[in-house]
């Protein structure tokens, strides 16, 4: 749509007044510039070819869409401005009512061939089909853009790093004779303008805007670009609330299950869950991290030797859980020998009392039990008189001190035979704690450290 503008002058002669009205249209015929004319379309806008083009080149950043790690892909919204100088144009604005400028469809008019060298994806949006042009030959393009670019990532701090994107432009067949690419605004103040007009930034936060112009050989020709770097810094609560922590939180659980008694199976079982809980946190960072990095991630360490600690402390588990085995093992054989002694001890005792009562009581004693040598003196000087209940009295006595004997002695060699096992277990659960909590706290401390400088 052609906008029109209209001037009234109005001036006073004998009573009576003129009117002038001018438009945008007499500009355009004036300058001769209409679609069919192709002087101003086809060849670069300079009276001699020999003078370069200047084209002044501003990109102000919207919005950042996104930032892809996995495919290192860089997605900002910027809006882009050109400006340069048409010789051909040209028209004093006193003779058109003051008219400084005019709007005109990009088609009709020389446009530098621009383009983004990382960009990988043609930009579908909707673009501005008008551009001005100021009566002293000025051309000031316009144009917003969504550029999908490649970025080359560090990801070595992820989530807590920092990336520096660029977007480079030149021209495709121009070289530096012929068009030179100068930056409208320095770096500070294009990212004061970013900074202000920036409406979107998710995950990322812009913090500065930096450009710098070089320029390279190719062939026969040398060309200039102005590469537009992009600094912004990743917001990392969601990561860290999503997955350090629980990670943090599994590993508590595990120190945590040294207090849990090594003898019931509830502590291996335990142990087992969280290192599958660790192994499914691991399959979301496969899916945050690029296959492809020149350092490992700090993140990926900080798993990988979080799963080992755990993994080492579930097998140091299985050692103390065989030995406490084998500890019970070997006291209930001791427990089932003591038994079939008591039995066989017993089973004497009673064939002794079947003998002749005549017999002297202390026989007997002397061959119920071995173990009772120590109480022949006492069973000695029983007088040969006593009567026979006095002696069967004497003869429960001696075997209830024969089974304390026994007790004790079952004690005693779970303490000398059956206890050594059970001795190590703890003796190893002990230390493997100090050795795990000391690890723990120092890799956590060098893990920190190396994320925040």
């Amino acid at each position: 749509m052609m906008h029109l503008a209209f001037l009234l002058l109005i001036t006073f002669t004998d009573g009576t007044f003129s009117k002038e009205v001018c438009s945008y249209q007499d500009v355009l015929d004036y300058l001769n510039l209409t679609a069919d004319n192709s002087m101003f379309k086809t060849t670069r806008p300079v009276l001699d070819y020999k003078q370069p083009t200047v084209v002044k080149l501003d990109i102000i950043l919207f919005a950042i869409l996104a930032v892809i790690e996995k495919t290192q892909t860089f997605i900002p919204f910027v809006w882009g401005i050109m400006i340069w100088n048409n010789e051909r144009i040209s028209w004093d604005p006193a003779e058109f009512c003051g008219i400084t400028q005019i709007s005109v469809p990009q088609e009709m008019l020389w446009k530098p061939d621009l383009f983004i060298y990382e960009m990988v994806q043609k930009d579908h949006a909707s673009q501005n089909p008008y551009m001005r042009v100021y009566h002293d030959g000025t051309v000031v393009a316009e144009e917003a853009m969504k550029v999908v670019s490649v970025c080359k990532m560090d990801v070595h701090k992820f989530p807590f790093d920092t990336q520096s994107c660029n977007i480079s432009i030149g021209s495709a067949i121009h070289g530096l004779d012929e068009i030179r690419l100068l930056p409208s605004s320095n770096s500070t103040r294009i990212t004061q303008f970013s900074q202000e007009l920036v409406m979107s930034q998710g995950e990322w936060q812009f913090l500065h805007q930096t450009v710098t112009s070089h320029n390279f050989t190719l062939g026969k020709g040398t060309w200039e670009t102005l590469t537009y770097t992009f600094t912004m810094k990743r917001r990392p609560l969601l990561h860290v609330t999503n997955f350090l922590l629980p990670v943090l939180f599994f590993l508590i659980l595990d120190l945590a299950s040294f207090f849990i008694a090594d003898h019931r199976g509830e502590k291996l079982s335990f142990k087992v869950t969280v290192l599958l809980a660790i192994s499914v946190l691991l399959l979301i960072l496969n899916d945050i991290l690029p296959s492809v990095s020149h350092k490992t991630p700090l993140i990926a360490t900080y798993c990988i030797v979080i799963f080992a600690l755990m993994l080492l402390s579930l097998l140091e588990t299985i050692l103390v859980t065989y030995l406490m085995e084998k500890d019970s093992a070997s006291q209930e054989k001791l427990k089932l020998k003591d038994d079939r002694e008591d039995k066989q001890e017993t089973v004497k005792t009673k064939n002794c009392n079947t003998e002749d009562t005549k017999q002297t009581p202390c026989l007997c004693i002397c061959t119920a039990s071995d173990k009772s040598l120590e109480l022949l003196p006492m069973t000695q000087k029983v007088d040969n008189s006593i009567q026979s209940e006095e002696s069967n009295a004497l003869l429960q006595i001696l075997e209830e001190l024969k089974e304390l004997l026994n007790i004790l002695n079952l004690h005693l060699g779970c303490r000398q035979e059956g206890g050594t096992s059970g001795h190590w277990a703890a003796r190893i659960n002990r230390a493997f704690f100090i050795f795990y909590v000391t690890v723990v706290s120092l890799f956590l401390c060098l893990i920190v450290f190396a994320w925040s400088t």
